[in-house]
């Protein structure tokens, strides 16, 4: 019996994939295991090798495995593209329809044919074929068919008893084939029962969403993009039922001008988007910060520039994300590194922006948004609505002609806000540079008490974890750092380097500006080496430390930007390449 492995289905995109892996892994949630996907797919409607990798495991996992047990193809691309990954011992299950063939160089795996299409069609539709696939791979495991009962009644109920009692018999018919055609090799991947403990199962975008709902969101206005979309359709079907809304945009232009609209009335908004869309908004921006309206927007990061790598998996939109307004603004940039913190970060993010009256930037990337992940049931009883200054009693009377101080210079940098139609609230509202009142004003004076007053508003900025910080003490021979979903590839490296008896800790950055510099530096400062991991390029996070803590010297870049995400395998190699080389032993 085994505690974990890792099971990918593939094929063509628009033939079930991804259905395949949704009953599969559901399924299993349900049972009580844990479980960890990630999506390759193309970007384009249909056609095109897809495929979803799924690690099954008795304990936690918050990252893709480096190898893989199981294989379910649908096509020979899916074998060609791979069968690399199969550990020693592997099994393919493939579709007999296309005469399936392993590659002359695989010599450690097992194929076995099974008639996906030709059982499905018997039973009356080629389009069970899936069903089929999911019942090999029960048998595999050593899972009983009727665990599936639930989750195919919840898709297929609403077309008949019949149609799910075709699909149970699709699932079972599958099961019995691979039984027959393994034997006594079925002993070799038998799971280990799970703890049957019910937990949630969905991705960092569902977590988003409901974040939103949760922190009092009510309206969202958005243009469709990947990897950003699945918040709005959550969000399309949720927000009605609490007297909220959603609207499609013509662009992301409109879109962020109306979240911040609505804000100003009073009303918490949130839009999201990808890089191309973010660029976009960036003037959007800059209005939220001189005219001081709150505003959260979802940034999911995805390959760039342009159009880029749309569908696949990057870091690269950290300096846009802080630096991309002209002049210069307050503005906070979170970063979630789990699906429980997308959910918990979206509702601080919007009682950061009512507190400090600015733009707060969420980034996620597309592992995050759309990796599906094993979460832990939410904790209502820690929502908590902060609105910050906003004036929700009588305001006082103004003399006469006198307009209401909605920019008053204040200590904190934080001035009293209104929203429209309150009495004695009168004021204008400008994208120009204003006075206390928000008359435009260019004033050498009013300029410099209007530029400083606003930014110094976030150096005083309060959040709870700033830092994810797992370490013994401070002192180490690594440091690593990242941020976003690097974070379960960076606790698998440790695991591994601690084996090889090297001192390791992790710092995983949730607070990305204002950085946390002096939570960070005592870490910086207890390890011999900084190793930096990132999914981009450049190495952004690490300038960003170099800026901020300085020790240039310490540290250093491990950088993947192909598309695909770390393996745990990557990120322990290139370290520990790192440590050796830098005369440790």
């Amino acid at each position: 019996m085994v505690q974990q492995l890792s099971w990918k289905v593939g094929g063509q995109q628009g033939e079930g994939i991804e259905s395949t892996g949704e009953i599969f892994s559901t399924a299993l949630n349900r049972l009580g295991y844990y479980l960890y996907g990630y999506r390759h797919f193309s970007s384009r409607i249909k056609g095109g090798h897809t495929n979803n990798k799924i690690r099954v495991s008795t304990t936690q996992v918050r990252s893709v495995s480096d190898d893989l047990d199981i294989l379910v193809a649908f096509d020979q691309e899916t074998i060609d593209v791979n069968v690399h990954e199969l550990r020693v011992g592997g099994v393919v299950i493939a579709d007999a329809k296309f005469n399936p063939r392993l590659p002359e160089t695989c010599t450690t795996a097992t194929l076995y044919a099974v008639p996906f299409t030709e059982i499905a069609t018997e039973l009356g539709t080629s389009l069970m074929k899936n069903m089929v696939a999911v019942g090999a791979s029960s048998a595999v495991l050593h899972i009983d068919t009727e665990v599936f009962e639930e989750v195919v009644l919840e898709i297929f109920g609403k077309k008949g008893q019949k149609v799910v009692q075709k699909n149970m018999e699709a699932i079972k018919k599958g099961a019995d084939y691979i039984r027959e055609q393994l034997g006594e090799q079925l002993e070799t991947m038998k799971l280990d029962p799970a703890d049957g403990k019910k937990r949630m199962f969905m991705i960092g975008n569902d977590a988003i969403a409901l974040g939103a709902l949760a922190g009092g969101a009510r309206f969202m206005p958005a243009y469709p993009i990947t990897p950003a979309s699945e918040i709005m359709e959550y969000l399309i079907k949720k927000l009605p039922q609490f007297g909220g809304t959603v609207i499609q945009t013509e662009d992301e232009i409109a879109a962020c001008t109306m979240a911040i609209g609505a804000n100003y009335a009073g009303v918490r908004a949130l839009t999201a988007s990808a890089g191309p869309g973010l660029s976009l908004m960036m003037e959007s921006i800059g209005l939220a910060g001189i005219t001081e309206q709150p505003v959260v927007i979802i940034d999911t990061q995805r390959g760039g520039p342009s159009t880029g790598l749309p569908t696949k998996q990057e870091q690269s939109d950290l300096m846009a994300m802080i630096y991309g307004t002209h002049g210069e603004i307050p503005k906070i940039v979170m970063a979630p590194s789990t699906v429980e913190e997308a959910f918990y970060d979206t509702i601080e993010a919007f009682n950061l922006a009512e507190e400090y009256q600015c733009p707060v930037i969420m980034l996620t990337d597309l592992q995050l948004s759309l990796g599906k992940q094993s979460v832990e049931p939410l904790d209502y009883n820690r929502v908590e609505i902060r609105r910050g200054k906003l004036q929700q009693g009588e305001l006082e009377e103004l003399e006469e002609k006198q307009y209401y101080k909605r920019y008053r210079v204040t200590e904190d940098g934080v001035s009293p806000r209104v929203i429209p139609g309150m009495k004695h609230g009168i004021h204008h509202v400008t994208g120009v540079e204003h006075d206390e009142t928000g008359k435009p004003s260019e004033s050498p004076v009013n300029r410099d008490d209007q530029m400083n007053k606003r930014l110094r508003k976030t150096k005083g900025i309060r959040f709870n974890t700033p830092i994810h910080v797992h370490s013994h003490e401070k002192e180490s021979d690594i440091l690593f750092v990242g941020f976003n979903s690097t974070r379960g590839v960076i606790e698998e490296a440790m695991e591994r380097l601690e084996q090889d008896g090297i001192k390791v800790n992790h710092a995983h950055i949730r607070l990305i500006h204002p950085f946390p510099a002096d939570e960070l530096l005592p870490y910086v400062q207890g390890a011999k080496k900084v190793v930096v991991v990132e999914n981009n390029a450049t190495g952004q996070l690490a300038n960003i430390l170099k800026m901020n803590i300085a020790s240039h010297d310490k540290i250093q870049s491990v950088l993947k930007y192909d598309g695909n995400p770390f393996l745990p395998q990557e990120v322990y190699a290139k370290s520990k390449e790192m440590f050796v080389l830098n005369g440790n032993v």
